[in-house]
């Protein structure tokens, strides 16, 4: 490949890649230079000079001119040692103002003086590098463009296509990069197939050295909020609103809602016309029970709805200050009121932010009866 035929080549890439002219040709010169005093043993310093157009190349040794050469300095350090302080500039590198005259009448300290020291065997040296660099550019160029892309995706849901599987993890392809899905962060029970397509919900966006790291889960609390947010368009235009979401995934879901408009069934318009809406949520939850919970400013209310699937449920605020409450509940619903292990009151303590504890009325009774 000739010189023309490089720079139509390398043009053509930063088109097809939107990557900057000046970023590969500034980093072009900066490796040229680096590999000519590499293979040339080039003490003075030099400069590699590209042209955009015909792509010849040509390389400069270059000296400052100076009142007097800097050897360097001498000083004491903590321990009393004789510390040598390098010149600035490569001594190798300077020529005094006296013989800089000779050479170059009315040259001024600070100038420099250029000779081409271009190597005929440079061109060979410059392809091979040439690609190194273009590939390296057009990798980091791809790596903002995709870090770009998904910086904003945090928190956010999307469709991708479960790709490659390990011990660990599963790999999902997003489109432009693989999210990684750890077998950790999957809904307990649910399996995923191989090139299936499937909904992450990304909690983690970051960029690292191999490129961008993008965590996914389908555990998360957030990945039930955003599917209530696709399958409910009243949540997206504002009609209701999401007030919090609580989660024991493979378990139990708690979904508060509220409408801003009184003619609208909150809870109603997320279960749908015979269940429609809410049937689509569970089938990508894999069984996991949802709750729909109508959010009230009241505390009690909001308790008693948070308890759900329980019903007939009577609750007394013992502390707002510690935000501590009774909730008294007859026999037949103390089961349903605590859940399996807990987990119901437990999603209500976090969905209400409110100590609940539950009791019968028998059991408030006893307790006053041995007191």
């Amino acid at each position: 490949m000739d010189n023309k035929e490089f720079i139509k080549a390398l043009k053509n890439i930063v088109e097809e890649k939107n990557i900057s002219e000046d970023v590969i040709f500034d980093a072009l010169e900066v490796a040229l230079t680096t590999a000519y005093k590499k293979n040339f043993d080039s003490k003075t310093n030099v400069r590699v000079d590209i042209n955009r157009e015909t792509g010849d190349i040509k390389v400069y040794s270059y000296l400052v001119v100076v009142d007097d050469v800097d050897f360097g300095s001498e000083e004491i350090d903590e321990e009393g040692n004789v510390v040598k302080i390098p010149p600035e500039i490569n001594i190798d590198a300077q020529i005094i103002h006296e013989q800089a005259v000779e050479m170059v009448p009315g040259i001024k300290v600070g100038e420099t003086i250029e000779k081409e020291v271009t190597p005929k065997d440079f061109g060979r040296v410059a392809a091979g590098i040439a690609k190194q660099v273009v590939m390296q550019k057009i990798r980091e160029a791809e790596k903002e463009s995709i870090m770009a892309e998904f910086a904003d995706k945090k928190d956010e849901m999307m469709l991708g296509l479960v790709a490659l599987e390990d011990s660990k993890n599963y790999y999902i392809d997003l489109g432009r990069t693989r999210g990684i899905l750890p077998k950790s962060e999957i809904i307990p029970g649910e399996t995923i197939k191989m090139g299936s397509n499937i909904r992450v919900y990304i909690t983690k966006v970051e960029s690292n050295t191999k490129g961008p790291l993008i965590l996914l889960s389908r555990k998360h609390y957030g990945f039930v909020k955003r599917l209530f947010e696709s399958e409910i368009p009243e949540l997206m235009d504002g009609t209701i609103m999401l007030y919090a979401v609580v989660r024991e995934a493979g378990i139990r879901s708690k979904v508060a809602v509220y409408s801003t408009n009184e003619k609208i069934d909150a809870v109603g318009s997320c279960i749908g016309e015979r269940g429609s809406r809410i049937a689509s949520i569970l089938k990508e939850l894999n069984g996991e029970k949802v709750d729909l919970v109508l959010y009230s400013e009241d505390p009690a209310e909001f308790i008693k709805n948070a308890l759900s699937p329980a019903k007939d449920v009577i609750v007394n605020i013992t502390d707002p200050v510690k935000k501590e409450a009774l909730a008294i509940v007859n026999k037949d619903n103390l089961s349903l009121a605590i859940g399996k292990k807990g987990t119901n009151v437990k999603l209500a303590n976090r969905l209400t932010k409110y100590k609940i504890e539950v009791k019968t009325l028998e059991q408030i009774n006893e307790e006053g009866n041995q007191e």
